[in-house]
């Protein structure tokens, strides 16, 4: 496996969300760990439909994800139940190290 690690810019916009796949495809990676740094604050507003629209676009172009965020619930009740829900998901996966990402990344789950 040959993820990105990281982003050089912060999801803030729709607009953003399609720079994430063109850097994953521009990388001629195969699947991608976002770090908190790499999510502005709104992308954690479940409100907003920042992540929505990003899952959505990972999940249809089939791009494996691992989320790093150490502490799911300093975002929020409904953030940290999302991220519960997807500690195990197949596709997009929260992680609280970078560690633990790439090694779910890699196929060592």
């Amino acid at each position: 496996m040959n993820p990105v690690r990281g982003l050089d810019f912060q999801v803030t916009t729709l607009e953003d969300v399609g720079r994430v796949l063109e850097t994953v495809w521009g990388a001629d990676a195969d699947g991608l760990l976002l770090r908190e740094a790499d999510l502005s604050p709104a992308v954690f507003d479940l409100r907003s439909g920042l992540l929505g629209e990003l899952f959505q676009k990972l999940t249809n172009n089939r791009v494996r994800a691992a989320f790093v965020v150490p502490d799911p619930a300093r975002h929020g009740e409904r953030f940290a139940e999302l991220a519960s829900e997807h500690a195990r998901h197949n596709q997009i996966r929260f992680v609280t190290d970078e560690t633990a990402g790439l090694a779910w990344l890699e196929g060592q789950r």
